[in-house]
This record gives C-alpha cells, sequence and structure tokens, in this order.
C-alpha cells in the first residue's frame, strides 16, 4: 500500500471511521440489547447520507477538467476506490453483529426474526393472507423493454428476480403505508414473538405477482440511493465549484450513486441490474440481504424488557430557572446557563412563552436553522404575533433535508405577520440566537439566547448542546447588530464581543491561537482545548500544528471529521485527540484558552470548519459570567476524562477505546453530567 505523507487525513476517510465508531456501539455489549439495534440504524442512516452527498460531490468532481483537479490535488477516483474497500468491510461486520449476535440474542429474549423458510404452516398461511389482502395491490411490477433504464426511486425497498431465464423483473416493497415488521402468529409457543418483514412475506408470495412468465431465481431485495441536491458552497467554493456546478446542470436531476444489493444475488442477474438502472462498476455496493436498516427505528420491544434498554434519564432541574416566574428578572440579575439533554428545552421554550405574555416585550428575534414540524417553541412565536408583537424570523431555506419543512413555517409565519427573511445567495445562516427586546424604565433592554445547537426540542433530548440566556451589554448590543445584518439593514457587521462567521471568527481564533504560540515560545504556560464536530479548515490544522511544534499542548474532542494528524513527531506530538460516541450525540461546540492565565471560552455554532469559518453566518459568544465559565469548564474537563466511550483517534484511524488507569474506575462522561448538574441543587 502506498504510504500517506499527506499531513492531512482525508475528509471522506475521517467521516466513515467516524460511522466505524458507531458501528463499534452496535457491537458494545455494554450497550442494551435494542439500543444496539439503533446503533446499526444510525449506521445505516448515516451511510445512506454519505452517499447521497460525500460521494455525489467526488462523482462530480470526476468531471471537472484534468488539469484543475491535478492543481487542487483532487484524486476523486483514488478516493472512491478506497471508501468502496473501507464501505465493504464495515458492511461485512455489520452482517457479523446483526445475524450473529443481535438475532440470537433477540431469540435468546423471547423475539424471533423470521425469513419465510422459517415459517410454520400457520404463519404461512398468515403471511399469504396478509399479501392477499393489504400487499398484492399496493405493488407495483417493473418490466423494462429493450434494454430501457429503469427509474426506482430514491431509498425505497425493491426485490429483484430473472424471469424466463434471461430478464429482469423489479418489484416494489409498499413499506411506508404498513410499516417493514408484521407480526406472525405462533400458538404452538404464545411465550415468543415472531415478527418478519414486508420483504420476506412478498418473497414468500412472489408467485402471485409473476403469473404470466417463468420465475428463474428467488427474489433478492435491492436499494438504489440517488444524488441529494448539492450545497457544494459547503465544501467547495472559487473555479472547481463553477465547474462543478456547471455539470451539475447538465446531468440528470437525482442521478444513481449507489445500488446496494444482496450478495448472494446470481451473476447473471447483477449484470442485468447494472444495464437496467445504468449504473456503472463503481455504483454497485454488495450488502446483505437487508437494506434499510433504518425501519429499525421503529422496531417496537414486545417484551417491556427494561434490561433491553438504556435506563431512564429525566433532566436536571436548572438551578435557577426552574424556580423562576420572571426570566427576565432572573436573566438581569445574572447570566443562565443550560446543558441538553441533562437539562429539559423547555426553558427556552418558556423564555418566549413569557416574552409573548409580557407587555413590556416589543420585539422578538430568532433564526430558525432546522424547525421541528410541530413545537412549544413555534406556537409561542405564532402567540405573540396573536399578542401583537413584532416578531422577525430569519429561516434558513438550505439546511439540507429541512428545506420544505423549513420554508412551510417561513410561509406560516409570514401568514400570521411576521416578518420573514430567507437565505442569502451562497451563504448559510447557521446560527443559533434569539433576541427580545423590552421597554423597562422608558429604556430598551435587550436579552438574548446563543446556542450550539438548534431551537428544536425533539433533537435536545438527544443532542449534547449548551446555551446562554445573557443581557450583558455587550453581548446583546453586538447581537442586534447580527439581526440588522440578517435583516439586510447594514452591510458591515462590527463584532468585538462576539465571534460572527465570517467576520471575525477566523480571525480572531488565529489571534488566540497565536497568543498561545507566543506564551509558549516565552516559557509560559500554553494550552488549547477545543470541542467540536469536526476540524477540516486547512489554515486552522495549519495553525495548530505550528502552535504544537512551539510547544501549546494541546487537547481536542472532535466527535466526526478530524482531517487533523495527532502525535506526528515534529508536526503534532503534542496534540491530543479523543471522540465520544456514546448514548447522545455529542454536538457542542467549546474552546478554551490559556491565555497566558485570564482564561477564555467560547461557545457557540461553528466547527473550525471552512465552511462554518468563511461561507456561514455563525454566532460564538464568549463565556463572562465566572460562574458560568467554571460550570462549563467542569463540564469540557469531565468529558476530557472520559475512559468509558472515548475513542482515541490517530492517524491510522484505529479508533481504539481509551482506557482507565490500573486500578482505576471507567468514567462515563455523559452519566457523570447528569451527577455533576444534580449536585448543584444541593
Amino acid at each position: 500500500m502506498e504510504k500517506d505523507i499527506s499531513p492531512y487525513t482525508s475528509s471522506e476517510l475521517s467521516w466513515l471511521s467516524f460511522n466505524e465508531r458507531v458501528l463499534q456501539e452496535a457491537s458494545d455489549h455494554r450497550n442494551p440489547l435494542f439500543e444496539r439495534i439503533k446503533f446499526l440504524a444510525i449506521y445505516s442512516s448515516n451511510l445512506d447520507e454519505f452517499f447521497k452527498v460525500k460521494v455525489s460531490q467526488l462523482r462530480q468532481i470526476k468531471k471537472v477538467e484534468k488539469p484543475l483537479r491535478k492543481k487542487l490535488i483532487l484524486q476523486p477516483n483514488k478516493k472512491l476506490k478506497t471508501i468502496h474497500k473501507v464501505v465493504h468491510a464495515q458492511q461485512e461486520r455489520f452482517g457479523d453483529i446483526f445475524f450473529k449476535e443481535i438475532v440470537p440474542e433477540l431469540a435468546m429474549n423471547g423475539i424471533l426474526l423470521l425469513d419465510k423458510d422459517q415459517f410454520t404452516q400457520e404463519q404461512s398461511d398468515f403471511a399469504t393472507a396478509f399479501f392477499k389482502e393489504k400487499l398484492m395491490q399496493k405493488i407495483t411490477l417493473l418490466k423494462p423493454l429493450n434494454e430501457e433504464v429503469v427509474f426506482l426511486e430514491d431509498g425505497l425497498l425493491y426485490l429483484t428476480a430473472l424471469i424466463n431465464k434471461k430478464d429482469i423483473v423489479f418489484i416494489s416493497l409498499p413499506v411506508e403505508e404498513f410499516g417493514r415488521f408484521v407480526k406472525l402468529p405462533n400458538s404452538g409457543d404464545t411465550s415468543l414473538h415472531c415478527y418478519t418483514s414486508t420483504d420476506e412475506i412478498v418473497k414468500k408470495n412472489i408467485d402471485k405477482i409473476i403469473t404470466d412468465c417463468d420465475l428463474s431465481t428467488e427474489a433478492y431485495s435491492i436499494k438504489l440511493s440517488r444524488d441529494a441536491e448539492l450545497y457544494l458552497d459547503d465544501d467547495y467554493d472559487g473555479a472547481l465549484a463553477e465547474q462543478i456546478y456547471e455539470n451539475l446542470s447538465q446531468r440528470k436531476k437525482g442521478q444513481a450513486t449507489r445500488l446496494l444489493y444482496d450478495f448472494e444475488i446470481p451473476k447473471k442477474l447483477k449484470k442485468l441490474l447494472k444495464t437496467s438502472l445504468g449504473l456503472g462498476k463503481a455504483d454497485m455496493i454488495p450488502g446483505g440481504r437487508f437494506h434499510n436498516f433504518s425501519d429499525f427505528f421503529s422496531f417496537n420491544d414486545p417484551t417491556q424488557n427494561a434490561s433491553l434498554h438504556f435506563e431512564p434519564k429525566e433532566p436536571i432541574a436548572h438551578q435557577y430557572l426552574e424556580s423562576s416566574a420572571d426570566y427576565f428578572e432572573t436573566i438581569s440579575k445574572k447570566d443562565q446557563l443550560v446543558h441538553f439533554p441533562y437539562q429539559s428545552f423547555k426553558y427556552v421554550q418558556e423564555f418566549i412563552e413569557q416574552a409573548a405574555n409580557d407587555p413590556l416585550v416589543t420585539t422578538i428575534k430568532i433564526s430558525l436553522y432546522r424547525v421541528a414540524k410541530k413545537s412549544a417553541l413555534t406556537d409561542a412565536l405564532l402567540a405573540a404575533l396573536d399578542k401583537g408583537k413584532k416578531v422577525v424570523v430569519f429561516i434558513e431555506a438550505q439546511a439540507r433535508f429541512d428545506e420544505e419543512n423549513n420554508i412551510l413555517w417561513g410561509r406560516t409565519f409570514e401568514a400570521k405577520g411576521a416578518t420573514v427573511f430567507y437565505s442569502f445567495p451562497k451563504i448559510k445562516v447557521h446560527s443559533k440566537i434569539l433576541m427580545i427586546e423590552r421597554q423597562e424604565n422608558k429604556l430598551l433592554k435587550r436579552y438574548a439566547y446563543i446556542g450550539t445547537g438548534n431551537f428544536n426540542a425533539k433533537t435536545s433530548k438527544l443532542y449534547c448542546d449548551h446555551g446562554l440566556f445573557t443581557s450583558n451589554q455587550n453581548i446583546t448590543a453586538e447581537l442586534a447588530g447580527v439581526f440588522q445584518f440578517l435583516e439586510r439593514k447594514t452591510e458591515v457587521l462590527v463584532a468585538e464581543t462576539l465571534l460572527v462567521s465570517p467576520f471575525t471568527t477566523r480571525a480572531t481564533f488565529t489571534d488566540l491561537i497565536n497568543t498561545e504560540i507566543q506564551h509558549a515560545q516565552e516559557g509560559k504556560k500554553a494550552v488549547i482545548t477545543a470541542k467540536m464536530n469536526s476540524l477540516q479548515d486547512a489554515k486552522i490544522i495549519s495553525k495548530l500544528y505550528e502552535a504544537s511544534q512551539a510547544g501549546v499542548q494541546i487537547r481536542l474532542l472532535i466527535r466526526g471529521i478530524c482531517n487533523l494528524k495527532p502525535g506526528i513527531e515534529n508536526l503534532s506530538e503534542n496534540i491530543t485527540v479523543t471522540s465520544i460516541v456514546d448514548r447522545y450525540l455529542e454536538h457542542g461546540r467549546i474552546f478554551h484558552f490559556e491565555n497566558g492565565g485570564n482564561e477564555k471560552i467560547y461557545m457557540g455554532s461553528a466547527d473550525w470548519m471552512t465552511r462554518n469559518l468563511d461561507r456561514r453566518i455563525e454566532v460564538i459568544t464568549p463565556t463572562l459570567d465566572p460562574d458560568i465559565f467554571t460550570e462549563l469548564k467542569d463540564i469540557l474537563q469531565i468529558q476530557l476524562n472520559d475512559t468509558y466511550k472515548s475513542r482515541i483517534i490517530d492517524s491510522k484511524e484505529s479508533n481504539d477505546y481509551l482506557a482507565p488507569q490500573k486500578g482505576e474506575q471507567a468514567l462515563r462522561s455523559q452519566y457523570e453530567i447528569f451527577d455533576y448538574l444534580r449536585a448543584k441543587l444541593r
């Protein structure tokens, strides 16, 4: 194998390494059985998006003129080949985890997942009746004529079979209407819960669909993924983006990007699949017989056995907000910090509800990136409009996979009288900001909320995020300037306290790193600690390498993509990187700088990615309240000390677990944070 001498890890391979960590959770027997099944579903869902977006981008880069590709050192063919090799190995491991571990353990707990060949006569009769009564009329049969290219819907399930020993046929599966899993009768042993999939019922009754020709093979499961609409400004700019856009305008919408097929499919049928769907060899990915594993999110435990699930974790009451009848008074006295899912999202919702009902409140302004279809927060905004408040909403219409829902909400707010602004050309608004204006003693006073996660109550139960409530005049005045910019009332944005992309974030972080470099060179203590989702920006990574070589101690927590290679002699030996994948999705961004003893901690919506620094509106706030500073620093340290679900990120992408010292008990940071916040109430 060719030795990798690049100082940067490939984004695509680093992302696959993150998904490998998700796969590790599926095989980790410290997790309850049904939680391991969910991790398999998460892995599958992640991989679907990877092919829709990342692989689609690589396919478009292949069409860019070769001189430009060489100049930018882009090797899409090489990357695609490596990606398929890594994914193939992961898919094999996925199949082993499911069929050799999960299925037997389900059986041990009285839950049987049966294929058609395992049905009893009673179950076969039931399956036939179910097929005739519910499925048969909803199935579509596709028989391509004269080598025509067949269009299969993105992400839907199909069966394929060989007929008349030479032709191919496709059968759609009506999963959305009837669900993926069907409970089977089992009068022989009522203590067992028997299930099968819609796939198996259709396979069992395929002779009732194909009646006018010879069925030459069994039916095999397949799933086709198509390109997502690409937002190339997320990852590319300049001449490269222009050429890709030109190619995109010439392509067929939703071009096929991956066919996942049963690895047992006969060679002749596989060849017909390739030609019938207009695919190249690189688009064909072998997998198990069970596709769309994300359907297992809806596979409920019929035994209601608590030991097969994570123990319930109730949110911890906030030390001050829980008993506050007047958030404005509470926040005026002192900044407040909330942590999700350790604490409830209700505090954000109640803040808006109180604003809607407060006669002194005149204006509410908010930026929405991923909006829930229905929530108490959006209800509160609509109530504020009914009460005559001025409501200004910025809707990001290009939030990938949430475009339609976001636009519907924008129209709803507009119809109620809100002032609604949508996306800027070639720039996304990713900030998580809320501002409330209130008349107090004939003076305008502003209150703000700045978070690391979306205004979404549902995801707040799954994502680890932080949110700051403040009435600090410097912060709120600058946040007012951000909203002025979003409202197109100004083209210039000045910020000295807040970090606002694409205006001040990169320069401020660069200055902070340079300060640590200078202190290290002077023999002073120099430390950078940062937690984020992804680290990709080449300039920031280069600056971190420079800091490492100067002797700055750098400790990073990166959940997903990390293009930086830690632990390389004379380059990054002073950099340590770990990644936590556990019950909740790590999503917060925290940045801590020693700063010569005058420590600084920032938190907000931006990762150290080029798009977050240069091509998105992001807001990052300093923590100015001493108590909040300590709290955020403590929580960051708890996560740095994790020896239960923390993996070591190295140049080899080994994903080894960080083990506790001999004689020490493993520390599970996500559970430890619950205990830390609970202790504050005593």
